[in-house]
């Protein structure tokens, strides 16, 4: 009898902190090339993005300073934690990650990692870092928002209320 396959999308780490310091302006889905140490790893929900960055090397794309701890039922066999980590991508994808991470102020980063069907993805984006500025106005616009929301809702209580 043959066993049945993960559906769905599983979260495994997101990097929340890309969010803040970058404006992200194109997202990829990638495949990683891993161990089977690190699948049973990743499997138990441990894993940091909160470093990482993708570097473009020889026409390939490679998955830096992502922390997949050691499994801790493996032997002889376990992978190191920091190890870099080939992405599966198609070349014409590879081709234009190249081109635009080569211009200033540009990188590309690590946002989500995820089961998909039972493979491990991770999700990438092109980004471009954002200045102290910006993030302050990022924050500005979402506490604006929220005291918005936060008065709209007031006034309908007050509204069902009399």
């Amino acid at each position: 009898m043959a066993k049945e396959k993960d559906t769905g999308r599983k979260l495994i780490a997101q990097n929340k902190k890309a969010r803040h310091d970058y404006h992200i302006l194109d997202t990829y889905e990638c495949g990683l090339v891993l161990m089977g140490t690190e699948v049973k790893s990743l499997r138990l929900g441990r894993a940091s993005l909160v470093d990482g960055f993708v570097q473009i090397d020889g026409n390939e794309a490679w998955l830096h300073n992502v922390h997949v701890p050691e499994y801790v039922q493996g032997t002889w066999t376990n992978h190191s934690a920091k190890r870099k980590r080939k992405l599966l991508m198609h070349r014409a994808e590879i081709d234009k990650l190249e081109s635009k991470s080569q211009e200033t102020g540009h990188t590309i980063v690590p946002l989500a990692l995820y089961f998909k069907d039972g493979r491990v993805k991770v999700e990438i984006a092109l980004a471009k870092g954002k200045k102290e500025f910006d993030k302050r106005q990022t924050l500005r616009e979402k506490q604006d928002l929220r005291e918005t929301n936060r008065a709209i809702s007031a006034a309908r209580r007050r509204q069902r209320s009399a």
